[in-house]
C-alpha cells in the first residue's frame, strides 16, 4: 500500500453475482469521480465476477476463499466451515494492511467477512440491500452498519435496527440512459411501426422465459409485434433459428442503452439491476422471477413492483399459460403502457449511487 495514504480509504465487498457486484462499481466509479485521490480497494472472490471485472475497471482488487454455502448437499458445503474460517482471517489481514475508513458491502456471501473484518479495525460501514427481501448476509451485518441503503420500504420489516436504514434506491451505471428511439430500432434492424418486446433473460438465459417464447413467437408476429431477445448464452445455439425480419436473436446484448430505447414492453427476470434499470428509465415491463434463487427474492422484488402497479407479475410456472395474453394486452392498450411507465418512474430513485458516494465521502472525512 501508498507510503502515505489517502484519508479517503474505501473498502468494498460484494459479489458473487452482478446483482451484489454493480451497485457497488456503481457508487466506486462515483467516489472516483468525486474525489481522484480515493484509495478504493475491493475484496471478492477470483472465480466469480468481480474476480473478472473488478480489476478492468481499474480498481485494486484482492480475493478471500469464502464460498456460497449451497442447497444441495455436496462436499462443497462440508468445507465451507474451514473455508469461513479462513476467509476471516484473510479479511483481517487485509483490513489491516489498508486501513479503510469506510467499508460498503453489497451482499453475497463474500461480504460477510470482509465486512465484520472492516467494523473489527473501526471502519464506518454501509450496506446496499438491492433486493425487497433481505439476504442473510445484510441481516447479520446489520448490527454493525452506520447506514443500511433500501430499494424498497417492504425490506424495512425483515430488519432490526431502524434508525440506520434508508429507502435510496439501488445504485445504477452512470452511463444508464436513453437514446432516440428510432435510431435505437435501426441498431437492431427494426422497424418503427411496429411494438418491439424486449426479452432479456439473463447473461445465461432463463429456460422457461426461452421455451415459452419459442411458443409464443408465431403468434406475436402475426399480432405485429417484433421482438428482440435476447436468449442468454446457454440457449442461443437452441434458439439462434427462429432469427427473422421481426425476431433479433441474440446470446447476449451488450448495447442495453440501444434496447432499452429501442422496446415497448420488457419481458424479464426479476433480478435487483433489472428493476432498478426499468424504474429509472420508466420501462413498462412483465417481470417473470426466478424461482431458483436465494429465499425467493425475485419474487419479492417482483411483488413489490407489482404491488405498486409499476410491473406486471407472472409467476415462472404460469408463464407459458399467460405470456401471449399479457404481452398482447398491455402492448394493445397505449393507456397501460402509460401508467406502468408512471407508477415506474414513480418509484425510481436515480440519485441512489451519489447518495450513498457522498455519505460515504463524509464519513471517511470524519474519522
Amino acid at each position: 500500500m501508498s507510503n502515505s495514504p489517502s484519508k479517503y480509504r474505501f473498502l468494498f465487498a460484494g459479489g458473487g453475482t452482478g446483482g451484489h457486484l454493480f451497485p457497488a462499481v456503481a457508487v466506486a466509479e462515483l467516489i472516483r469521480e468525486m474525489k481522484p485521490e480515493a484509495d478504493i480497494l475491493f475484496v471478492g472472490t477470483k472465480d466469480r465476477i468481480e474476480g473478472r471485472v473488478v480489476p478492468k475497471l481499474g480498481f485494486k482488487f484482492k480475493s478471500i476463499w469464502i464460498k456460497g454455502f449451497s442447497r444441495k448437499i455436496n462436499f462443497e458445503n462440508l468445507l465451507f466451515p474451514v473455508k469461513l474460517f479462513v476467509s476471516v482471517i484473510q479479511s483481517l489481514i487485509i483490513n489491516m494492511s489498508f486501513k479503510p475508513k469506510v467499508a460498503i458491502g453489497s451482499g453475497g456471501y463474500v461480504a460477510g467477512p470482509a465486512i465484520w473484518a472492516a467494523s473489527v479495525m473501526g471502519a464506518k460501514i454501509i450496506l446496499i440491500e438491492q433486493n425487497s427481501y433481505p439476504g442473510v448476509t445484510t441481516r447479520l451485518l446489520e448490527k454493525y452498519a452506520t447506514e443500511v441503503h433500501l430499494s424498497f420500504q417492504e425490506s424495512k420489516k425483515y430488519l432490526r435496527k431502524e434508525k440506520v436504514h434508508h429507502l435510496t434506491g439501488n445504485p445504477v451505471r452512470k452511463n444508464l440512459g436513453r437514446m432516440e428511439k428510432t435510431e435505437a430500432l435501426g441498431n437492431f434492424g427494426l422497424s418503427g411501426e411496429k411494438k418491439t418486446l424486449l426479452v432479456l433473460g439473463g447473461s445465461l438465459g432463463a429456460k422457461t422465459i426461452n421455451e415459452a417464447m419459442s411458443e409464443s413467437i408465431k403468434i406475436l408476429e402475426e399480432n405485429n409485434i417484433q421482438v428482440l431477445w435476447q436468449t442468454g448464452i446457454n440457449y442461443f445455439q437452441q434458439f439462434k433459428m427462429m432469427n427473422s425480419k421481426k425476431v433479433k436473436i441474440y446470446d447476449f446484448i451488450e448495447d442495453m442503452n440501444s434496447a432499452y430505447s429501442a422496446c415497448d414492453l420488457l419481458l424479464a427476470r426479476a433480478g435487483a439491476t433489472t428493476i432498478a434499470e426499468l424504474l429509472n428509465l420508466g420501462i413498462p415491463a412483465i417481470l417473470v422471477p426466478s424461482p431458483n434463487v436465494a429465499e425467493n427474492h425475485q419474487y419479492y422484488n417482483a411483488k413489490s413492483l407489482s404491488d405498486n402497479d409499476a410491473a406486471i407479475l407472472i409467476e415462472d410456472k404460469e408463464l407459458k399459460k399467460d405470456l401471449v395474453r399479457s404481452v398482447l394486452n398491455t402492448l394493445n392498450s397505449e393507456s397501460k403502457l402509460s401508467d406502468l411507465k408512471k407508477k415506474a418512474l414513480q418509484m425510481a430513485k436515480p440519485d441512489a449511487a451519489k447518495v450513498i458516494a457522498q455519505n460515504a465521502i463524509k464519513f471517511s472525512e470524519a474519522v
